[in-house]
């Protein structure tokens, strides 16, 4: 399967170009560092041990932040490479990541870059983060000798439906790794039954993230120029849930008729287009990303990097990509910052951990824009109620900490 798999991904070269070029148009990839795609990079190995870390997007790399810090804490020879393949993952990572640890854009998965990536860097050890099974990366990674661990190990009901129709090739793609670390019994059962030779269940990583920031200035600013204006933050919108935000904007206004409504989309490239189509219903819309004030009725959180700043300002939010057939988004973020969680039902990617939140009492699951409404109108109404929610959220992340620590134990062999 792997020898048809290249033959296939070499034939189809020319549209992969242009399906690169059509991204690079769009904002998806990074201009100024595209040849990082190709294998090219500007910067030296750091002499010493390396430790290449793989995650696909933002989530996937603010999950590992926490065991980064724990191994450079630990391991004070050793240096990171992390790779992503987002623009908006590099931007905060360029951020977040500490010193000894540095960002690249992992390189297309053609034979030819891979390789001219790791001739560059020969990694000592690489860890991939949840579900990233690139064939040419993973074949060879394993032939130039460094050893593969896949970390907070997640394969999805379609993932798990594909690979089943290819199972051998699957077979062969997780027995390059010598050990897996699933993120729940279920991801573990499917892992093992896909043919990875050495399974174990730790735990979610993500229950581990660390706190999201919030720089004082800025947000001092905002809580000025919002003063006491009842407000709630739809977060990490996908396309198609604007318009039910909008909905929802409309009936909360009949009752709270100051309100401001925060959109902060999952891709902020999309801002501009988001509050074209709001103001087609009249509404007055403002962009953070043009230095805009929210004396708007909605607010468009379109910038990277500050949802720690709109978690700390709102203290309502509902968590998007679950009004749409996305998967929903990681809840653990604003829940460890004392917020009251609202998720719509599409929320099948984080399925676990809103079950586990949803037991507690620590999450409020809707159906639809009506209900959506409902419950934000009655938490903008009712602060014991909003606190105690934001309580339960809160009490429920701490509970789960300390995973990235057994992480580092079980992983501490290939540093």
């Amino acid at each position: 399967m792997f020898p048809l798999y290249r033959a296939i991904t070499f034939t189809a070269s020319p549209l992969i170009d242009l399906y690169l070029k059509r991204r690079r148009r769009r904002g998806r990839e990074d201009n100024d560092r595209f040849q990082e795609r190709l294998g090219f990079t500007s910067l030296p190995r750091p002499e010493g041990r390396l430790a290449w870390f793989h995650a696909a997007s933002i989530g996937e790399a603010a999950s590992i932040l926490s065991l980064i810090n724990l191994i450079l804490k630990n391991y004070p020879q050793i240096h990171i490479l992390v790779t992503t393949g987002t623009v908006t993952s590099a931007r905060l990572l360029q951020e977040r990541l500490p010193g000894r640890a540095f960002h690249q854009y992992v390189p297309i998965d053609r034979a030819s870059a891979v390789r001219r990536f790791l001739k560059h860097w020969q990694p000592d050890a690489a860890f991939w983060v949840e579900s990233e099974l690139w064939p040419h990366l993973i074949y060879e990674t394993k032939k130039s000798g460094c050893p593969l661990i896949l970390l907070n190990g997640r394969i999805s009901d379609s993932s798990f439906r594909m690979w089943g129709y290819f199972g051998s090739f699957a077979k062969k793609l997780l027995s390059a790794f010598s050990l897996c670390l699933a993120q729940s019994e279920r991801d573990a059962a499917r892992l093992t039954k896909l043919g990875a030779p050495i399974v174990k269940y730790l735990g979610n990583l993500k229950y581990d993230s660390a706190e999201l920031g919030a720089e004082p200035k800025e947000y001092g600013k905002l809580v000025i120029a919002i003063g006491q204006r009842p407000r709630w933050l739809a977060a990490s919108t996908h396309p198609g849930e604007e318009k039910i935000i909008m909905e929802v904007h409309s009936r909360l206004k009949k009752q709270y008729p100051d309100l401001l409504t925060i959109i902060a989309p999952r891709h902020p490239v999309r801002g501009e287009e988001i509050a074209e189509a709001l103001k087609k219903s009249g509404v007055k819309v403002s962009l953070r990303s043009r230095g805009e004030a929210p004396e708007s009725e909605i607010y468009i959180a379109d910038t990277i990097g500050e949802l720690g700043i709109f978690y700390r300002l709102a203290r309502i939010i509902f968590m998007g990509g679950s009004l749409v057939k996305h998967g929903g988004q990681n809840p653990l973020e604003p829940a460890r910052l004392d917020t009251a969680i609202i998720t719509g039902p599409h929320h099948k990617n984080f399925a676990d951990i809103y079950a586990q939140m949803a037991a507690q009492g620590a999450v409020t699951i809707i159906d639809n824009a009506r209900q959506l409404a409902t419950v934000v109108s009655r938490l903008l109404g009712d602060d014991e109620l909003a606190e105690e929610l934001s309580h339960k959220a809160l009490e429920f992340t701490e509970e789960k900490s300390g995973i990235a620590e057994s992480y580092l134990q079980e992983i501490k062999g290939y540093l």
